[in-house]
């Protein structure tokens, strides 16, 4: 009977550290996400912005052979 008792207990505190895991794994997985998310809307920025970077440096690329055909 002790050695019963002995092994409920063991197996009790094993399941006890299981769903400690399992919560501090849930945790983890809902910060990586965050991040994630988190990240991807800062590229969508950073490729917004190169973007429009593009636009103007060709627009002025535009110009300068525009400038240099009518002095031409």
């Amino acid at each position: 009977m002790a050695t019963l008792d002995h092994n409920l207990s063991a197996i009790d505190e094993r399941i006890d550290r299981l769903l400690g895991l399992c919560r501090s794994l849930q945790e983890e997985n809902r910060s990586l996400r965050a991040s994630q998310e988190q990240l991807a809307n800062e590229r969508a920025q950073l490729l917004a912005r190169n973007e429009q970077a593009r636009s103007r440096v060709e627009a002025m690329i535009a110009r300068l052979k525009s400038l240099e055909q009518n002095q031409a």
